[in-house]
This record gives C-alpha cells, structure tokens and sequence, in this order.
C-alpha cells in the first residue's frame, strides 16, 4: 500500500508538487486528475481528489490551459474615449460581460484601445469586440489569425463574423414616432458622434419617421455633438434661442438629454410645457431630475450576455457557424413629454 506523505505545514502556496507528494502519485497523475483526463486509474483519482480537498488546493488556471491547449481568457476591447468609465453604456458592458465570464467560468481580460496600435493576442480564447470605431484594421487581424471573436453594438454585414447589435435605427424612429402622436411637427435631433454606428443608426431612424410622417426636414432643426454632455450644452442653447424653436426633442442619450433639461429650466424654460424631450439608453439617473424623461431602453446587459454566450459557443465548437443579431429597443414613457398644443 502506498503511504500517504504528511500534509505540508501551511496552507498558503499548496502547490501540484505537494498534491502529488501527498497522494503517493506523479505530478503528471495530478494533472491528469484536475484536467479530467480519463487515462487514471480509479483509486489514483480518489486519492488525489481527497487531496486536493484536504489541501484545500486551488488549480492554476494557467496550467490547466497548458495542459489542455485551451484559453479561457476572453478579451472584451472597448475603443478608449474621454471619460469611458462614467459611461452608462460602458460600465453596463462590462457588468454584463463580466457576470456572464463568472458564469461560464471564462477569464476576462479588459482592454481599452486608441484603435491605432496591433492588439496583444497572446494567450486568448476569444476577443468581444465592442463597436468599431476606427479599428476595424484589429477585428480583420483576429479573424485572419482565427481567433474566435464576436462584434457587440455594430451590426456587421460585410465580414465573416458574429455580431449582436441594437435595433438603433427602429428605436428612434419609435421615439419621433412618438413625439409625432402628441401632435408635435417641430422636432429637432441632437445627435450623438455619427462616426459610430448606434448615433448615424438613430440619425437615421429621426429622419425616417420626419419622412414617413410628411413632415419636412429641418437641417436647422440638427444638432451634431460628440455625445459630450458640453457639446449637448451648446446645441440646447442654441435650440432654445432659435427664432423658430422646435417644441420637441430627440436627444441620441440621456446624459445630454439631460443636460438639455438643465439647460432648458437655466433659460426659463419648463419641461415639458416648453419642450418635451426624449432621450436613449434608460440610464437610471434620468428618474432623478425634475420630471422622469421619457427614453427609448437598449438592453445592453442583454447584449453583453449574449456575447460571452456565442464567444464561448465559438470556442467550443471551433466551426465557422456565425450569428448575426439584431436586438429591439424599447420606447419607455415617463413625464418628459406632453401634447402639443400650440398652433
């Protein structure tokens, strides 16, 4: 009978070295046995999972990899702009991203891009790709080099991969929609930076309903911003003191939604006898000003979740089967907003 070894003096840095002096077995036997290698024997296996649990030994992940030839580290890239982590729509990323990696038990690796440099690949499973905004060059070089990746709010329909985007475009057209029920015909549009493609999405979403509606649109009446909450300042400024002010106003997100609302009680402007306002995104802060404002919801914890879920599908299944989605948004109404009235 093989004599078990006496147990290592301290709990702290238990190693698969002592495991394997402690089970009476080979460190390849431990490994085998953590890796669930089928080509050990029965009593072996016992002895070195009763091991593992008196030890109170944690496995390395790393060499769990090495053993099995797999990463389990998933790399979510998010395109670096000023101010990314006071960004509802960032940190709501990588909420759900990150919920989701603990599920699936996957190792999550945050990288933020300035889109002009080569990613660092090594040692990764799979790369989340959040938005293309300039590095397009980086999601090309990780499908040539077969990485399993997947694209999360752009829909990409001119590459060989899996993508799960927002009905951007669906969502605002259900917002002026809206606006136009209520009676309202002078709607005005501040935008988000129409470099990406959820803000050019929404644009284009505002002028659908204006045309399906008849109602002319306004290039006096469009208001291009950086999604900054300054540049949403200045184009609530000038909207208000227009001489022909638009009596509503779509707004591509709810911190510059707002901002617009400050900007419009600073003018002496009530909301929404004055001007009713609709924003985007249901940021939880838009229940906290004077009067709830009416959003359109993108679910983004959904489509983080979702991402990770088809990630590690590709991983598994290393086949080239892709999906491309497109998720709903959701017009919510809260007080921001209010029958025209007026002639």
């Amino acid at each position: 009978m093989t004599r078990r070894n006496k147990k290592p003096s301290s709990e702290k840095n238990i190693s698969i070295v002592d495991v394997a002096k402690t089970s009476g077995v080979s460190i390849a036997t431990v490994s085998r046995v953590i890796n669930k290698i089928g080509t050990v024997k029965e009593s072996n296996r016992i002895k070195v999972n009763n091991t593992i649990k008196d030890l109170k030994f944690q496995p390395s992940v790393f060499a769990q990899r090495l053993a099995t030839g797999k990463s389990n580290v998933v790399a979510l890239v998010i395109p670096r702009y000023e101010g990314v982590f006071y960004s509802f729509y960032a940190l709501e990323l990588i909420r759900g991203v990150g919920t989701m990696c603990e599920a699936l038990k996957l190792d999550l690796l945050l990288h933020l891009t300035d889109a002009h440099g080569p990613l660092s690949m090594r040692g990764v499973g799979g790369i989340i790709f959040s938005d293309i905004i300039g590095n397009r060059a980086q999601l090309e070089e990780s499908l040539a080099r077969g990485i399993p990746s997947v694209v999360i709010n752009y829909y990409v329909d001119d590459l060989d991969v899996s993508c799960i985007a927002i009905d951007n475009a669906g969502g605002a057209e259900s917002a002026v929609n809206y606006l136009i029920g209520l009676g309202h015909k002078k709607i005005a549009h501040i935008t988000g930076d129409i470099m990406t493609q959820a803000a050019a999405k929404r644009l284009e979403g505002y002028r659908r309903a204006l045309e399906k509606n008849n109602i002319k649109l306004r290039k006096d009446y469009i208001f291009e911003t950086d999604y900054s909450r300054g540049q949403a300042r200045s184009a609530a400024e000038k909207l208000i003191k227009s001489s022909d002010p638009a009596t509503a106003v779509f707004v591509a997100s709810d911190a510059m939604a707002l901002e617009v609302m400050a900007v419009a009680r600073e003018l002496g402007k009530n909301i929404p006898d004055d001007l009713s306002i609709v924003g985007f995104d249901d940021n939880p802060s838009g229940l906290y000003g004077p009067v709830g404002l009416t959003t359109v919801r993108q679910p983004l914890i959904r489509m983080a979740e979702e991402s990770v879920k088809e990630l590690n599908r590709l991983i598994l299944l290393k086949k080239n089967s892709l999906k491309k989605i497109l998720l709903p948004a959701e017009l919510v109404i809260r007080e921001s907003c209010k029958p025209f009235t007026g002639g």
